[in-house]
């Protein structure tokens, strides 16, 4: 779509979570603060997970990468954010947004496919208790795992590159504080009627598809746990899963309200830097806590390490 002359944009402006210069500082305090408990509460989780040979099994093992990929994902968007925070000049180069967009989504992608992993090892414990342990083998968990970030990688390419074919000229001003694409479309002097349906279709595969594991998953392990015939044992099969479940509506509640919406809905951006700040730093600080204040092992695991006791 030819809009005249043109100035082909070499770098991007990221407006920030508020334009309002007394909110700047009290605001890197807090998102700070949010980040550095991100990082010690899922540093914490792994090495938790390693020291401890009873959480050697194939739920803690898949823990251990969501805790990995929460680090990822927020030390992506949240060390930029922080910066920009307390500079004026809130750039960020052309291969500085193609990395951020390209590791943003990969991860976003890949945890969505962790989660429906998790799930599905749920259904295994708890469904298939007798056959669960020569079915979902050491190799198999690696197979799992390598499978979710190949195709979270290999999606986030094909997402990324078709973003940056689009032509950037004229406004280099994103209205957000992270390299999107809904906010990057917005800016594109070419036609990103492509892009846009590109962006709904693979959105809507990857949250649908993961999804439809997880509830296929959990409503045979609620048909499982209805035929227990103890309170106890109810109990403890539903205890295995609360943690994992809880997470699981945080986070697909998150991503479907992000990104299943129309990308140049101009007045959607205020609540979008709201959302996105819940996903990329809310959601990877409560993870360790929902898994460390739900779970029985990992609390005594902690306990233990807390009072300078081996596992």
């Amino acid at each position: 779509m030819a809009r005249g002359n043109h100035t082909t944009v070499t770098e991007f402006v990221l407006m920030g979570f508020t334009d309002r210069p007394e909110l700047q500082l009290p605001l890197f305090v807090v998102f700070l603060a949010m980040y550095l408990i991100t990082l010690v509460g899922n540093l914490g989780m792994i090495l938790l997970i390693k020291v401890d040979w009873r959480l050697h099994t194939p739920m803690y093992y898949f823990l251990s990468h969501l805790a990995f990929i929460d680090i990822c994902y927020s030390s992506t968007i949240g060390p930029k954010m922080l910066q920009n925070l307390l500079v004026k000049k809130k750039t960020i180069s052309f291969s500085g947004c193609f990395a951020q967009l390209y590791f943003s989504s990969a991860l976003a992608t890949t945890e969505c496919f962790l989660l429906a992993t998790m799930a599905y090892d749920r259904y295994m414990a708890i469904c298939n208790p007798l056959i669960y342990t020569a079915i979902m083998t050491q190799r198999v968990c690696k197979e799992l795992v390598v499978g979710v970030y190949t195709y979270g990688f290999l999606n986030s390419v094909i997402q990324t590159v078709l973003t940056f074919q689009l032509s950037f000229c004229d406004s280099n001003i994103i209205h957000h504080f992270y390299c999107a694409d809904p906010p990057l479309l917005a800016l594109s002097c070419s036609d990103t009627g492509n892009k846009e349906k590109q962006l709904l279709i693979f959105s809507a595969v990857n949250l649908t598809g993961s999804l439809l594991t997880v509830l296929i998953s959990y409503i045979c392990i609620l048909f499982a746990i209805i035929k227990i015939q103890s309170s106890e044992g109810k109990c403890k099969a539903f205890s295995t899963c609360a943690s994992h479940l809880t997470v699981v509506i945080i986070f697909y509640g998150t991503l479907f309200f992000m990104y299943l919406q129309q990308p140049k809905a101009g007045d959607s951006w205020k609540y979008n830097k709201v959302v996105s700040v819940f996903y990329s730093l809310v959601i990877p600080l409560l993870n360790p806590l929902i898994y460390t204040l739900r779970n029985t092992e990992v609390k005594d695991t902690l306990k233990k390490m807390l009072h300078g006791r081996g596992p």
